[in-house]
């Protein structure tokens, strides 16, 4: 089922967002998932990497919306600390509020689960990125050199960010 398209193009209203649902990931979404992956990133996760995450150590859930999937992200459990390794809004619903709907989840979980900080590395040139965890709270801690894949024997250096929880 097909979103009508003028929730595209306007922040979902509160009914809309009140039909939204948050669940954990399964094998049966790793189709739709993959499909969103591929068409967000030029350097996507594979379905291998979506399997693997699909165990106790991690939280992997899914945002959905009358049956179409907006988005979805994965995060790995640590002591007092909780781990982003992935967090995807469909491009279609970008710039909905879904990303920050979704992370409000995550730390809400996160604490629930004793930890006292998120973490997470993003792409240094992905401007939108880094300024929707900055608007959200998070601060710049350090640089990974060479940590992303970036072409043909090419690598991208990752911002490291973290966020009190």
């Amino acid at each position: 089922m097909k979103l009508d398209k003028a929730l595209s193009r306007h922040r979902p209203t509160e009914a809309t967002r009140n039909r939204v649902t948050l669940v954990p990931m399964t094998q049966s979404d790793l189709d739709k998932v993959i499909a969103i992956e591929q068409t967000a990133y030029s350097h996507p996760w594979t379905l291998g990497n979506f399997r693997d995450s699909l165990n106790p150590l991690f939280d992997a859930q899914c945002l959905w919306l009358d049956g179409e999937l907006l988005g979805y992200f994965l995060a790995m459990r640590g002591v007092e600390e909780m781990h982003l390794l992935n967090i995807t809004v469909a491009p279609a619903h970008q710039g909905l509020g879904w990303g920050h709907m979704m992370l409000d989840a995550l730390s809400l979980m996160s604490r629930q689960e004793g930890a006292l900080w998120l973490w997470l590395e993003v792409r240094q040139s992905n401007l939108r990125a880094l300024q929707v965890y900055e608007r959200y709270g998070f601060k710049q801690i350090s640089i990974r050199k060479d940590y992303y894949p970036a072409g043909r024997l090419q690598r991208e250096h990752a911002v490291v960010m973290s966020l009190k929880l």
